[in-house]
């Protein structure tokens, strides 16, 4: 069964205590996210300690409910410059309203999930693969209809062997060319943001220019 539209928003929306997201790809063609990239690659930075959209508000609303959103992203350096733009532009400031972003980094060792895909798994119960061509442009969302107990397995393996976002740049490791944090030197950004009303959260419209569900 596919998802999309209000039906996709909803699932999103719905979970009663957690919403998980395996990424496993170097980048994610998104359209809604030009701007944005333009922006970083001219040198714009936000700043994540002081920096807030619709998303952060959610991620502060949800933990205030005793619910979690939590990701792990699947990496090998050096990293694209996509990852390099998701690091600055989201995981930042988004870990510090609460997400649990983590990153396995498998640049020197073998990857301990080979061959799993994409995928969303709320409540440890509902599982949502997510489809990709090979350039990162997203071209379907399946809801799984199976058992969803090796998809709990892959999170509890991917939790096991990552570590914490802010863990993984403070070491350096995300940067390609230098041992410098690259989250303790972001400087302020003057743009002024405007999130929509509707971002429905954890992987959804992020920041100024929304980004769809991925």
């Amino acid at each position: 069964m596919l998802l999309d539209g209000d039906e996709w928003r909803a699932t999103l929306r719905e979970f009663q205590s957690e919403a998980w997201r395996l990424e496993t790809l170097p980048q994610y063609l998104v359209p809604q996210e030009t701007e944005e990239l333009e922006a970083f690659r001219a040198g714009k930075r936000v700043d994540p300690r002081t920096y807030s959209s619709a998303y952060t508000e959610n991620l502060k609303r949800i933990q205030g409910e005793g619910k979690r959103k939590g990701r792990v992203h699947v990496v090998a350096r050096p990293l694209s410059e996509y990852l390099r733009f998701e690091f600055s532009r989201y995981y930042a400031p988004h870990v510090l309203a609460g997400e649990d972003i983590r990153i396995l980094d498998v640049t020197d060792r073998e990857n301990p999930l080979p061959g799993v895909q994409d995928f969303w798994m709320f409540d440890r119960s509902r599982v949502v693969l997510m489809h990709y061509e090979e350039d990162g442009t997203q071209i379907g969302r399946e809801l799984y209809e199976g058992d969803p107990a090796p998809f709990i397995a892959h999170q509890r393996i991917a939790i096991a062997e990552s570590v914490p976002f802010l863990e993984y740049v403070n070491e350096g490791r995300s940067s390609p060319s230098s041992s410098a944090s690259p989250v303790r030197n972001w400087p302020r950004c003057s743009e002024t943001c405007a999130s929509e009303p509707d971002s429905p959260g954890f992987g959804s419209p992020r920041a100024a220019t929304c980004r769809s569900p991925r």
